[in-house]
């Protein structure tokens, strides 16, 4: 079975509420003795979670030189992959018109951890990226997510037009970001079925996943202010306008 390294404190909390039972163990700053970390030892503790003590450069090691905050976990990769077969139960399934973020090659993971946490956060049913050159599930997104990575479905796709055309088939509107267009996206219609698509950070949307968008967008920007959005910026805003208009509540 795979394995792999989780870093950070937000990432080895998520793992321990929606995963323990595919913790290895923990690692953990000697020197290091705050309140966070110590509601992750008993944490870890009362789950029968492994636990061992190692020096900063130790962790420095095991994690790459990444940014661990003092705690690392090491992780049986057994989570649910899903692809485009999962999209008709995960269409089933959800609670109101469906709301989907397709990420058209982005390959920043700490874009594609902060875009699952907004996902997370606005209630959406499936975020949707291609497998190739596009950022999977890796220790930065988990670690940039904090624990979204295990609320949301990733679900990653072959060809992500093929797939934006199969959902438009199954009455879910495609709209598409693109700075340049008229129409803002306040004149959007999301009460309805909405896949969001967002393109990658310098090249925005491909042509082909244009062509199927059923409407493009933009976000109106202040005359003289910067020309574009982070795309995981841009993911919270669209995101909730779409909660607003549905009237969804807190």
């Amino acid at each position: 079975m795979a394995e792999e390294w989780i870093h950070g404190l937000h990432a080895v909390a998520a793992a321990l509420k929606y995963e323990p039972e595919q913790l290895r163990g923990l690692w953990v700053e000697r020197q290091r003795r705050d309140a966070r970390i110590q509601a992750l030892l008993d944490e870890a503790v009362s789950l029968g979670v492994p636990v061992r003590q190692a020096d900063r450069s130790e962790l420095d090691r095991l994690s790459g030189d990444a940014r661990h905050q003092g705690v690392l976990a090491r992780l049986a990769v057994q989570r649910r992959a899903y692809g485009e077969a999962d999209l008709p139960d995960l269409l089933a399934v959800a609670t109101g018109p469906a709301l989907l973020l397709a990420l058209d090659g982005v390959q920043d993971p700490h874009n594609l951890g902060a875009c699952l946490r907004s996902a997370a956060a606005a209630g959406v049913h499936a975020v949707i990226a291609p497998v190739d050159r596009a950022a999977g599930l890796n220790a930065t997104v988990r670690k940039v997510a904090c624990g979204a990575a295990e609320i949301v479905p990733f679900v990653q796709v072959t060809n992500l037009a093929r797939t934006l055309r199969w959902l438009r088939e199954r009455d879910v509107w495609i709209v598409g970001a693109a700075g340049e267009v008229d129409t803002n996206l306040y004149e959007a219609d999301f009460t309805v079925p909405t896949a969001i698509v967002l393109g990658a950070e310098e090249r925005g949307l491909r042509r082909l996943t244009r062509e199927v968008c059923d409407r493009l967008v933009r976000i109106p920007m202040a005359e003289g202010g910067v020309e574009s959005l982070n795309v995981s910026v841009a993911a919270g805003i669209f995101l909730f306008e779409a909660r607003r208009q549905r009237g969804i509540k807190g």
